[in-house]
């Protein structure tokens, strides 16, 4: 067993004696996770990277969302949080993995949806979320670190600007889980269960489903579909305001990329998650109706 692992471990009493199988969960690109079989009860133990409280992650913060999450049937039920270690360990959930392509088909995406509009409807979360000031945090501690950034920086902030301005007064602030992967979804037989609540609080409902479809890779019709099923009905406004959280969604990860660049430890190609998201930003504000959608979001 790791060092660590058996050091948070022994902090509970109750596991003294007791005979833990500990098996790691591969996948992760923040933390390190493992799966705890005691006995006939299976846990998960997080373990938050080092310095990730530079990423805008509070544990504690983290611990509550969960709780509330899982208190409205989406999250997984916490067990113990171990402040001292940023440790948090919670009930595993057994059920599928959900691979991108299967979020996208339509009755899958039903069911996303109604997990979302559970949590989005939960008590509210602590914390506040925006994406445009995580972008602004993050640059300024990636450049304390010593990372350097494109030479077209100014001209992603100056776009940045106009997506947040347009976006101003029309957001819809709920609680919020803002890291909509599909890796962090999971088909338990009844209902789609959501892990991974570290990004978590109230913020703009859009940038999770604007998260959600450019994580999902979804296509125009795709979008449609998701606020069809979430709304009831695709307003252009409301259609706009998607895909402005959708390049939102890709700057918060490129700059994410950059920080972690300057304080992760973890063996992942952070150089190439950043700059794949930053050319896709690029690359989509170019090729969309970039200036419609800034003036339908306005018009409700």
């Amino acid at each position: 067993m790791d060092q660590r692992v058996a050091q948070i471990l022994a902090q509970n009493p109750a596991w003294n004696g007791v005979a833990i199988v500990v098996t790691p969960l591969v996948g992760g690109i923040t933390n390190q996770n493992y799966r705890l079989d005691i006995g006939e009860e299976a846990l998960v133990l997080r373990i938050g990277g080092k310095g990730t409280h530079l990423l805008g992650i509070d544990r504690e913060r983290e611990c509550a969302c969960t709780t509330l999450a899982a208190q409205a049937g989406v999250g997984a039920e916490v067990v113990q949080f171990f402040p001292s270690e940023d440790a948090l360990v919670t009930r595993f959930i057994a059920g599928t993995a959900i691979a991108p392509e299967v979020a996208t088909q339509p009755e899958m995406l039903k069911r996303i949806v109604t997990s979302m509009q559970h949590y989005h409807t939960a008590p509210d979360f602590p914390g506040t979320f925006s994406p445009f000031a995580t972008v602004r945090v993050y640059h300024t501690l990636a450049l304390a670190h010593g990372v350097t950034f494109p030479d077209t920086l100014s001209h992603i902030f100056a776009l940045m600007e106009r997506i947040e301005e347009a976006l101003q007064s029309v957001q819809q602030i709920r609680s919020c889980h803002n890291d909509l992967l599909a890796s962090n979804f999971i088909d338990d037989g009844s209902a789609i269960r959501i892990i991974d609540w570290e990004y978590a609080g109230m913020g703009d409902l859009f940038f999770d489903l604007g998260n959600f479809a450019i994580n999902q890779d979804l296509n125009a019709e795709q979008c449609k579909l998701l606020l069809a099923l979430y709304f009831g009905e695709v307003r252009p406004n409301d259609l706009a305001h998607l895909h402005l959280m959708r390049l939102g969604s890709d700057l918060r990860e490129s700059f994410w990329g950059f920080l972690q660049l300057g304080i992760s430890e973890l063996d992942f190609d952070y150089h190439q998650y950043a700059y794949e998201h930053w050319e896709r930003f690029l690359q989509n504000i170019a090729t969309s109706p970039f200036e419609q959608w800034l003036q339908e979001v306005k018009h409700a």
